[in-house]
């Protein structure tokens, strides 16, 4: 990756902004938040050249217009969401350059968290938003339980190696859900002692990779037995497709306290 460094810039109470970086240059995804963003940039003596967007919340937009008053970029964004100061409008199948980077990201439509949500996908590296997260997914405000299988799919077809870089440092509370829906799953108890040493250092449990969401995470494995069983028992439910047991879980999480 042309020596690039990826890393999380905290902002609000559980937020990531994602800043790809050189020795000069940066970009950034999701900066609902700018201040952290620009302090981060001052300290390094970066110069900031593109703003990619996965969707409209405001929690992952906010911080675009302060951005553009101080470095004059391009801003990358889904073509079917209103998201304020956007410079160029994507979908399935777009490039992004980021030439000061030596980048380019091939674009992903996955609605469901949003209607026209959006990955960038490239050099290893996946910028899901809130559609993907560790463990888990985004919740359905604009899109269906079909759209947003589909898009988790799309999303797991993927290499296995590809880092997963989500929009929330969601992953423990994940698992505590996925313990209850999956809780013979090995690899997901292995993943739990894991997390839960980054997050007793204070570390981001980001990226994943697209191989141990496969293997932790229940919304990924709607055709399992075991996650269609307890999908029925935990809901009453016949569930007779993987779309239905997704909706299922989805609902079960929903309303799942830890």
């Amino acid at each position: 990756m042309n020596n690039v460094t990826v890393l999380p810039i905290p902002a609000f109470k559980d937020n990531y902004i994602w800043l790809m970086r050189n020795q000069r240059h940066a970009a950034v995804v999701d900066p609902g938040n700018a201040s952290p963003v620009l302090a981060y940039l001052r300290q390094e003596k970066l110069e900031l050249t593109a703003i990619l967007n996965t969707h409209h919340h405001a929690d992952h937009v906010g911080g675009n217009a302060r951005l553009l008053r101080e470095f004059r970029v391009p801003v990358y964004g889904p073509r079917n969401e209103s998201i304020p100061d956007l410079t160029c409008r994507l979908g399935e199948g777009d490039h992004v350059t980021v030439p000061s980077l030596g980048l380019e990201f091939e674009v992903l439509d996955i609605p469901g968290h949003t209607a026209g949500h959006i990955a960038y996908y490239g050099a290893n590296l996946l910028f899901c938003g809130d559609t993907l997260f560790a463990c888990g997914c985004g919740k359905l405000f604009e899109g269906t339980a079909q759209q947003m299988y589909a898009s988790l799919q799309k999303l797991s077809s993927l290499p296995d190696a590809t880092l997963v870089y989500c929009g929330h440092e969601y992953t423990l509370a994940n698992i505590q859900f996925a313990k209850v829906a999956d809780p013979e799953n090995a690899a997901l108890l292995k993943l739990e002692a894991n997390v839960r040493e980054l997050r007793n250092l204070g570390m981001s449990t980001l990226p994943s990779d697209i191989g141990l969401e496969k293997a932790t995470n229940p919304f990924l494995r709607c055709n399992k037995p075991e996650i269609v069983r307890n999908a029925r028992l935990a809901t009453g439910k016949p569930l007779a497709d993987p779309v239905s047991v997704f909706a299922a879980i989805r609902e079960w999480k929903n309303n799942f306290k830890v």
